[in-house]
């Protein structure tokens, strides 16, 4: 059938296709029988429209689905892991230069996971592996914007009005640039003029845009961490260790990419 408010295509009880709750269980979200009452509930939509009928069947490899607001990925053999990233590894899986790169830390994972996006060599920090090529190139693309969140070792104290210049913005060599949020940590004083620690906030993904507008201000970087990519969160996990991430983050980075890329078409 036709939801005439979407024009999409939701196949009724004596259509082909899965029946919703075998696929969602099959998908790790719960049991046939707690989907049921989800269903029943009025708490799942399938391309945006809220399905209440236990017959439903879908078509796993085309329909959207998500549960209380949440995308839920039917195709089990997607794999999305999150990596600490040392420094010193370039973000590319074979680098032409010898350099140390993502091979050791995809190698121990059946699928063959590529980067999304990338973290220059000198930073550190939260980089997601995924074989998922329809987000990768979402939650990657400049144009879809995704929030990063940054911490900045950099040199000298950083005052108020450096603070309140990132966020009016500044001209760089390839145009204007301002952070979403700034904020300075912590500063100290030394005999060599001192150093602070600030968080920034960005959406851009301008090539070491962090390092050029801090240097733009006069506060080089010495060190820089990539703590969050849109709904992800780096925690405690080690410099050079990965893991899978949980059911409730992987449902929210499928959200992000598929409200990302609506607003894009």
């Amino acid at each position: 059938m036709t939801d005439p408010s979407t024009g999409s295509q939701t196949q009724g009880p004596g259509a082909e296709g899965v029946r919703l709750q075998k696929a969602l269980a099959n998908a790790g979200v719960a049991s046939r029988r707690v989907v049921e009452q989800y269903i029943v509930e009025g708490r799942i939509r399938v391309n945006g429209r809220t399905v209440t009928e236990l017959g439903t069947r879908i078509d796993p490899d085309s329909d959207l689905i998500d549960v209380d607001g949440t995308a839920v990925q039917l195709d089990v053999s997607k794999r999305y892991v999150m990596l600490n990233k040392p420094t010193g590894v370039v973000s590319t899986m074979k680098d032409e230069s010898g350099r140390p790169d993502l091979r050791r830390f995809t190698k121990d994972w059946p699928e063959r996971l590529y980067n999304v996006g990338r973290l220059d060599a000198e930073t550190s920090g939260l980089l997601i592996l995924t074989n998922d090529g329809d987000l990768a190139h979402v939650l990657a693309h400049p144009s879809f914007g995704v929030t990063k969140v940054y911490i900045a070792k950099v040199e000298g104290i950083v005052t108020a009005q450096t603070i309140s210049t990132l966020l009016k913005g500044i001209e760089l060599e390839d145009g204007p640039i301002k952070a979403d949020k700034a904020r300075l940590l912590d500063s100290s004083a030394t005999g060599k003029g001192g150093s602070s620690l600030v968080e920034l906030t960005l959406h851009s993904g301008r090539n070491r845009i962090v390092r050029r507008m801090m240097a733009a201000v006069g506060h080089p970087v010495s060190e820089l961490v990539r703590r969050q990519f849109g709904p992800l969160h780096l925690g405690t996990l080690p410099a050079g260790k990965t893991r899978e991430l949980t059911k409730i983050e992987r449902g929210a980075l499928l959200t992000l990419s598929r409200q990302e890329s609506r607003e894009n078409e």
